[in-house]
């Protein structure tokens, strides 16, 4: 017959238990390694995440203020080059009041003082902002319409001349490059 030993069958129990409950604390304590790692590798990920992003604003924030500068660097050129030749043009209009002060003495008088107002817009296109500029035109055209008119088309005759010239010059450049 078989040998049954009670105390053998319950050590063997007890055994098994305790197997299963260090299983149990085995399986725990990788799970929590495994949130460990996973939470670390998160944060990881994470922070390079954001370093690389932060590197990324920094460098566009570089472009973006080279990109600023050069902006202002043309437009504070293109301000001189507009108050030059704002400049020019009222001595344009000087001397086509001089061609008037004999014959049309009152007309050479309102055509200099549209001349006297660009020569001071000039001064304004070179010194100060382009708001400036503007409210000071709406002054002007509110005190003197009629000047304001009369420069405003002579301004168009010398915008329509210039961009004339300006195309015959690249044209002219254009065909000596291809010749």
């Amino acid at each position: 017959m078989t040998d049954f030993d009670p105390y053998t069958q319950k050590g063997s129990s007890q055994s098994q238990g305790s197997t299963a409950s260090n299983l149990r604390d085995q399986v725990a304590d990788a799970g929590a390694e495994v949130r460990q790692r996973a939470g670390d590798a998160l944060r990881a990920s994470t922070d390079l995440a954001r370093d690389k992003f932060k590197e990324a604003a920094d460098q566009a924030m570089e472009v973006a203020e080279g990109a600023a500068d050069r902006f202002r660097d043309k437009a504070e050129a293109q301000q001189r080059s507009g108050a030059d030749f704002v400049s020019r043009f009222a001595g344009n209009i000087r001397q086509a009041a001089h061609a008037f002060e004999t014959d049309a003495p009152f007309a050479a008088r309102g055509i200099n003082s549209a001349a006297d107002y660009v020569q001071g817009a000039a001064g304004k296109v070179r010194e100060g902002t382009f708001r400036d500029l503007v409210d000071g035109a709406t002054d002007f055209a509110r005190r003197q319409p009629a000047a304001f008119l009369g420069l405003s088309v002579l301004a168009g005759f010398a915008a329509v001349r210039f961009l004339k010239a300006s195309g015959k010059e690249s044209s002219s450049s254009r065909s000596e490059d291809a010749s």
